[in-house]
């Protein structure tokens, strides 16, 4: 028997999809936004205009407006068009009704194709905030869960069977991945209280990955951004 549930089916798979992704509860959104977010970038870069500029010159949403202009101004933006060499990267995104900005700073170590991301400011806007201290852990939380997916998480298989059925394959976020997290919360007392766990996850990947393309003027099309898909791509 299956049932839709948050996205996915119940069950132990079916001719359109060989896996039972019931887990997935919808992981869609990271996905997404990483392409949107990517391909932003790359009309920015078309374009001849910064990425911060590039998308406040098309943004009419005053919540994500609030948000990316937030994170830009704890972070210290300063235009340049990329890719500049700076390491430099933004991604916006909304999950469970909070809006959120982030913008990253990375470096790549361009022999062995290693990202280490250095510093990400993030900035929400989830209505009322009831608690501002939990409110920023969670934040906090998703940035360095979101690394996961971004750098190591990646499930290799074939034929349907998955090959990475543990952790000794399967890399997560360490404590000595963990950049320096910045987390501003947004004002917004009209809103009711949004959603506060998820929302900073998804964005990483865009943010990320337009940092790796500011530092190397490298896009990668897969996620995640392994050392050997990354050093692949580079110019030495």
């Amino acid at each position: 028997m299956k049932s839709r549930f948050f996205g996915g089916w119940r069950g132990s798979g079916s001719q359109s999809h060989r896996f039972a992704v019931g887990p997935w509860r919808g992981p869609g959104a990271n996905m997404n936004i990483w392409a949107r977010e990517s391909q932003i970038d790359e009309m920015a870069k078309q374009a001849g205009l910064d990425p911060l500029e590039f998308r406040l010159k098309n943004l009419t949403d005053p919540r994500m407006r609030s948000v990316l202009q937030a994170a830009a101004d704890r972070f210290g933006w300063k235009p340049a068009k990329a890719p500049s060499g700076r390491g430099f990267g933004i991604g916006c995104g909304v999950d469970a009704g909070t809006y959120v900005a982030l913008i990253a700073a990375v470096q790549v170590d361009r022999k062995t194709g290693a990202v280490k991301v250095e510093r990400v400011v993030c900035a929400e806007d989830m209505g009322i905030v009831v608690n501002p201290e939990g409110a920023m852990q969670q934040a906090e939380g998703g940035v360095v869960m979101g690394l996961g997916y971004v750098l190591t998480e990646e499930l290799r298989f074939r034929g349907g069977q998955i090959h990475d059925e543990n952790f000794a394959s399967y890399e997560l976020p360490r404590f000595s991945w963990t950049p320096r997290i910045e987390v501003v919360l947004v004002k917004n007392d009209a809103l009711d209280p949004q959603g506060g766990g998820e929302p900073s996850i998804v964005p990483m990947g865009g943010a990320i990955a337009n940092a790796v393309f500011d530092a190397t003027g490298t896009r990668l099309l897969r996620l995640p951004i392994t050392p050997e898909r990354l050093k692949a791509t580079l110019v030495q």
